[in-house]
């Protein structure tokens, strides 16, 4: 896991003195048509609650006025924690940014386009405080304000492919509008571009959640920062998401076995080779067989010494720093529904 960035990179706003109960983070990048009634959105929907929070704005490198913008708008507002990174990271380190500094029991995610609507926040946020069975909550744009085919078609492509290799279904991995226990999001650490699969990286380290329809509203100002490559984009990090999933604590596994598939066939055919050539007398220097039998083995060999290595590097990276290979829980989930009585 990643450590948090580097000192240097960030300044944050001083915290007030009591810590939150509820902590929002958005990732800024370019949105200065949007932020000031992002931040008074935001604080109207949640200050008529009684509930303590925080927005945490966490500029990633914009090239506009934003930064500037949320420096001013945090001097008249206490609970606003503008973070400002010194240059574009992406909005998973964005998010990581903000988690590292969130200070609520409960974290909330937002995009700052204003397609997500803040209201919807403070009803996710007691629906998850109302069900301790629950970890996080995922927002489902069923109502969906975009373009069918540069971005509803391609989304419900990506999301039906992350569900499927996962195994946590959910209807829109996109939807920026989450809504978790901290101790999740504490036991997470995002790099790249992994910000989509919050859910299934959560899902991981034990946390139930649930997927509830939210708003979603047609973007108004500013210009979207997606487009159709994100698909391909997507498609590598299932990859990494998949062998992340499935091997880290063993990745011989993943290599090995191709490897020993591999190597087996090439040394199945040069056993035959072999025979015709001893048994029959058959000439086997010029044939393309001879090639590709030793092709597979050298190919297997280097795949099983890849898993060895692996193997060796899993261990590095757990033992000297007594990083835990699991995770226990502090006490057992309860039940959903009413509690059972005694007798």
């Amino acid at each position: 896991m990643n450590a948090p960035l580097a000192a240097d990179a960030i300044a944050l706003a001083p915290p007030a003195d009591a810590a939150p109960s509820l902590s929002v983070v958005i990732p800024i990048y370019n949105e200065e048509d949007n932020l000031h009634d992002l931040v008074t959105r935001v604080h109207d929907a949640i200050a008529p609650t009684g509930r303590t929070f925080e927005l945490i704005c966490v500029d990633d490198g914009s090239r506009d006025r934003s930064a500037a913008l949320l420096a001013a708008l945090a001097t008249e507002r206490a609970w606003l924690r503008p973070v400002y990174l010194i240059r574009n990271y992406g909005q998973s380190t964005a998010l990581q940014a903000g988690f590292d500094v969130a200070r609520g029991d409960v974290v909330a995610t937002l995009d700052g386009d204003l397609q997500n609507d803040p209201a919807d926040v403070p009803k996710l946020v007691a629906m998850l405080e109302a069900e301790p069975a629950i970890d996080a909550i995922s927002g489902w744009r069923k109502d969906r304000q975009d373009a069918q085919w540069s971005r509803k078609v391609p989304s419900r492509i990506a999301n039906g492919l992350i569900s499927r290799v996962t195994g946590v279904k959910l209807h829109d991995y996109g939807c920026a509008l989450k809504v978790y226990r901290a101790r999740v999001i504490h036991d997470l650490r995002l790099y790249g571009e992994l910000h989509r699969f919050i859910p299934a990286l959560a899902a991981e380290v034990g946390a139930k959640i649930v997927e509830v329809p939210v708003q979603h509203h047609a973007r108004t100002r500013g210009v979207s920062k997606y487009g159709i490559d994100r698909t391909f984009r997507v498609l590598l990090d299932l990859l990494w998401i998949k062998f992340l999933l499935r091997f880290l604590h063993r990745p011989i596994h993943a290599f090995g076995g191709v490897g020993l598939g591999l190597g087996s066939t090439g040394f199945v055919i040069l056993a035959w080779l072999a025979i015709d050539k001893l048994a029959f007398g058959h000439p086997i220097g010029g044939r393309p067989l001879l090639l590709f039998g030793v092709l597979l083995v050298l190919i297997g060999v280097q795949l099983v010494a890849t898993g060895v290595l692996g193997e060796m590097l899993t261990r590095i990276y757990h033992e000297p720093q007594g990083r835990p290979q699991y995770q226990t829980r502090r006490e057992p989930r309860p039940l959903p529904g009413p509690a059972a009585r005694a007798d």
